[in-house]
């Protein structure tokens, strides 16, 4: 079963930052979204940051982060990047990249985590003094 590979993440100041990246091994072609997503201990996974893959076109789960949580692209290396910036404690939690290959073309980051179904591994980010 394929799986993205994630790396980055760890420890963290408050107010520092962070990127995470994410290597697709396989077709990039069959996504349609490629999306972050977290989950904080005893919390619902929560969206981030997403991209329609047609055009690299962002989708913020939340309009409040919009500006701290940014996913990009390297096309040539089949890597996603999800820059974190201004990093707060309430954002320690386990962070993961993910791709949505059914067939809502255009709107499946709108979706939410539901509908994706291949995920990284998950990676840590402690954020703390």
């Amino acid at each position: 079963q394929v799986q993205f590979v994630q790396s980055g993440g760890g420890w963290v100041q408050p107010g520092g930052s962070l990127r995470l990246s994410c290597v697709i091994p396989d077709d990039i072609k069959v996504y349609h979204a490629l999306g972050w997503f977290r989950r904080v201990p005893g919390k619902e996974r929560e969206g981030l940051s997403c991209l329609r893959t047609s055009d690299d076109k962002p989708y913020y789960y939340s309009e409040s982060e919009k500006g701290r949580f940014i996913a990009s692209r390297d096309h040539a290396k089949n890597i996603l990047y999800l820059q974190m910036d201004n990093l707060k404690p309430e954002d320690t939690a386990v962070y993961y990249c993910s791709g949505y290959a059914g067939s809502y073309y255009d709107t499946g980051c709108e979706l939410g985590p539901e509908v994706f179904g291949t995920w990284g591994q998950g990676t840590q980010v402690t954020v703390s003094s």
